[in-house]
């Protein structure tokens, strides 16, 4: 593909797509409250792990999605009620304070910290990040641009993408001492509450395409 065929505005339409999608400024809040009982050190091998996880993702689904979806016979709509049911569940924890106890009892002992960090996997990478809306929008892009040079420029963005959200939850820690420990509470009770709603949303459209189909 020539340069001049070249379609700049597509791909800077696939990261805006990315961008609202995903809204890595408004997990800013999610990532703090998700990781309100680590120390910075902590908090920033978090961040990597959050995003170098999310890049895969990300990858995956506009390398293989489509192809991993119909190897295990699992439709895009199932994916969003399982990703839907695990948000719905994080944001019931969050609300309850049960989130909390968790991670501070993780805290405690060095076996109990490994698997506070896991929290950067899941539910925070997935579903909470890369969850089945973005993934489905990837997949779907995939198969409307699934020329070798869409793949590697797209390939690249995706890059850019997990790279700038990588350098604004660590602003993280300049929230975290602007809010204080209450304002972190507060701001996991509120965010919990809208976490809930995305999750119950994403229930109810399927359970509607299922039922009207």
């Amino acid at each position: 593909m020539h340069l001049k065929s070249l379609n700049i505005f597509l791909y800077i339409s696939f990261f805006f797509n990315l961008f609202v999608l995903i809204n890595p400024i408004g997990m800013i809040p999610v990532f703090i409250s998700m990781t309100n009982c680590q120390n910075s050190v902590e908090r920033k091998q978090t961040n990597f792990k959050v995003n170098l996880t999310v890049f895969f993702i990300l990858l995956s689904s506009l390398l293989f999605g489509s192809k991993i979806l119909n190897t295990f016979g699992i439709s895009i709509h199932s994916f969003k009620i399982a990703g839907g049911i695990l948000i719905t569940s994080t944001a019931i924890s969050m609300i309850t304070g049960k989130l909390y106890k968790k991670n501070k009892k993780f805290g405690r002992n060095k076996k109990s910290k490994i698997v506070s960090r896991e929290i950067g996997v899941v539910p925070l990478a997935t579903p909470l990040i890369a969850g089945p809306g973005v993934i489905s929008s990837i997949i779907i892009w995939s198969t409307q641009h699934n020329n070798i040079f869409s793949i590697i420029i797209c390939s690249f963005v995706i890059v850019i993408f997990s790279y700038m959200c990588w350098i604004l939850f660590n602003l993280s820690n300049f929230f975290i001492k602007i809010l204080g420990e209450d304002g972190v509470n507060i701001t996991t009770k509120i965010m919990g509450l809208l976490l809930m709603s995305i999750g119950i949303e994403f229930l109810i459209n399927e359970i509607k395409f299922f039922m009207l189909k």
